[in-house]
């Protein structure tokens, strides 16, 4: 049972269900589903979709995820990021909005469904550490801003296109003139309103007595009263006769059975997309996941939450939905009102399904400008600038990677912006890899600790020259380590042994015992010893299965300490010449 718990995670927290913890979750999910209607629909429609096809991502997907996932308060559904990469993927198969680009969202869907599922299989939730997190907070402020930007078109009442930031200001900026006036008043009345939502209701609520909590979730279905507003402005003067551009009917149904598309010339045209998407939005997900359990101290499986995620897509593409993920805003606001298991996000799922059923002609007044609002206040929340200001004073390649991404997705896009991310890390990886920290150390006095001669008053003897390597040795620094060693005693004429201190050695390849070999030879042949000391169990195993040990002029000491002692003694019986001040110290600590 155990085991089977382990991947129907709903056996475990089910278990204990109780009267309490349906009355949180049925709270949760009132509140939840509120929040949603007018999100879903805002998503769907910057995705290029129908509206109703973000209530229909918003019920079978969170059904699946509720019965697979390891969080208690994520909640998935359609999130402004992927829906700008499904807007920009489906784009390069079809116009917006016609029957072959709505295919290509489910097999969207469907792909990332599979990778996830599989990549949850195999148990590669270490995936959520592929992009760091200067990049990821990087593209999604590049994206926040493209996606703010993507939205003045509805809010302007113009027509505008353009998967950058360059080609959307050229395109608004001509279509400038055509700007239709009731439009713009209800986009910016819609803006206004739901920011002061967001900053100003909540303490005005608690002035009135209300309690913070209350106030608090109160302000967050501020977007509730925005929707109903602006369809009585609609109605009550007939805007939708002046230009006012309005939803429309949405058909009264729950979500229908659809199948992915098998064409596999279009598979593999989304394959790349499907990908990036699926990183993007696990990433997303278990960030937002961990952070939530950690309040109460609850466990997440990255693993588990690849499977959960991928059943949630999969759920998607048959359900009419598109590519769904947990978001940031619906799971914190899921947290506040009290979830207490997935079972909140089952009943937010039954909440839109009853909406797409019998509330959805209600909305068919809805202004589009009033959606654009909606998604504009959202994500400027994503929008960070302080974060690459922190970041430059700690890390400046660090920083040159936020800022690479920032400017590839905000020039050229979403996708390239993401590929851009990902080969930045890389890179990043392999050229600090490449060149690991190492440094020559000496004793500290009166201790048996040994630090970096640059940085602290260490005792050292011109005989011995020790080097702690503070990173695994893999092919891809061993090169680097050879030209290091002997870099350190080339101007060392007095040197007789070198000592590397492998501490912080994790790990060693064969390019790396063939390069110690070689470092070995080179020694030898200049009538220095090589030594080893504080080899780990794993690094020593490998050196036994090598003929480094055989081969070895020196000797392997088990802690530095004891090394330098050894070797300092072995230094004055070798040399008839007196000691210097500094050995005479040493031999005091041995």
């Amino acid at each position: 049972m155990n085991r089977l718990a382990r991947y129907l995670p709903i056996l475990d927290w089910g278990k204990g269900y109780g009267r309490e913890a349906l009355t949180s979750d049925m709270v949760a999910a009132i509140v939840v589903t509120i929040m949603l209607i007018p999100q879903s629909l805002a998503y769907a429609m910057l995705a290029g979709l129908p509206p109703e096809v973000g209530l229909y991502a918003s019920i079978f997907p969170i059904m699946a995820y509720a019965l697979l996932g390891t969080s208690r308060t994520l909640a998935v559904g359609p999130v402004a990021v992927l829906s700008l990469m499904t807007l920009t993927a489906a784009s390069a198969v079809a116009p917006p909005g016609s029957a072959e680009f709505i295919a290509a969202a489910l097999v969207l869907a469907f792909l990332s469904g599979v990778i996830l599922l599989a990549l949850g299989i195999l148990k590669l939730g270490l995936l959520a550490n592929l992009l760091s997190h200067p990049v990821v907070s990087g593209f999604i402020t590049a994206s926040g801003l493209i996606i703010a930007t993507s939205q003045l078109k509805s809010i302007l009442g113009i027509k505008a296109s353009g998967a950058a930031m360059p080609e959307l200001l050229i395109s608004l900026f001509e279509n400038l003139g055509s700007t239709n006036l009731p439009t713009l008043v209800i986009g910016v009345a819609s803006i206004a309103f739901l920011a002061w939502v967001r900053k100003g209701l909540k303490p005005l609520l608690m002035r009135f007595g209300l309690p913070e909590r209350t106030a608090d979730l109160t302000a967050r279905t501020g977007p509730i009263a925005a929707v109903i507003v602006s369809i009585l402005a609609v109605v009550a003067f007939d805007l939708e006769a002046k230009g006012v551009k309005v939803v429309g009917q949405i058909p009264q149904s729950l979500p229908p059975f659809t199948t992915p598309l098998f064409d596999p010339a279009l598979w593999r045209q989304l394959a790349i997309p499907a990908i990036l998407l699926s990183v993007i939005g696990f990433v997303e997900s278990v960030s937002v996941a961990q952070t939530l359990a950690a309040k109460k101290r609850q466990r997440i499986d990255p693993d588990q939450e690849l499977i959960g995620l991928g059943a949630a897509n999969i759920a998607a593409s048959f359900s009419g939905g598109y590519p769904v993920t947990g978001g940031f805003a619906r799971s914190v606001v899921n947290f506040d009102a009290g979830a207490r298991t997935p079972a909140a996000g089952a009943y937010t799922a039954i909440g839109i399904a009853i909406a797409a059923l019998f509330l959805t002609p209600l909305l068919s007044s809805l202004p589009i400008a009033t959606l654009a609002a909606t998604i504009i206040v959202a994500v400027l929340n994503l929008v960070d600038l302080r974060t690459p200001l922190l970041i430059w004073r700690y890390s400046k390649a660090d920083f040159a990677a936020m800022a690479t991404t920032i400017a590839v997705t905000l020039v050229f896009g979403v996708e390239p912006g993401v590929i851009a991310g990902v080969l930045l890390n890389l890179g990043l990886f392999l050229w600090r890899s490449s060149r690991p920290h190492a440094a020559i150390v000496g004793r500290v006095p009166e201790t048996e600790h040994f630090r970096n001669v640059k940085r602290h008053k260490v005792i050292t003897d011109p005989r011995i020259v020790t080097i702690r390597i503070d990173e695994a040795l893999t092919y891809l620094n061993a090169r680097w380590l050879e030209e290091f060693v002997l870099e350190a005693v080339a101007e060392k004429p007095q040197v007789k042994h070198l000592v590397l201190m492998c501490s912080a050695v994790n790990a060693i390849d064969a390019s790396a015992v063939e390069s110690l070999e070689a470092i070995n030879h080179r020694l030898s042949d200049g009538g220095i010893r090589l030594h080893l000391s504080e080899v780990k169990g794993p690094v020593m195993d490998a050196l036994e299965r090598s003929a480094l040990l055989e081969d070895l002029t020196g000797d392997v000491f088990l802690s530095q300490n004891a090394a330098f002692s050894t070797l300092l003694i072995a230094s004055e019986e070798e040399n008839s010449l007196p000691p210097a001040n500094d050995v005479w110290m040493a031999r005091g600590l041995i």
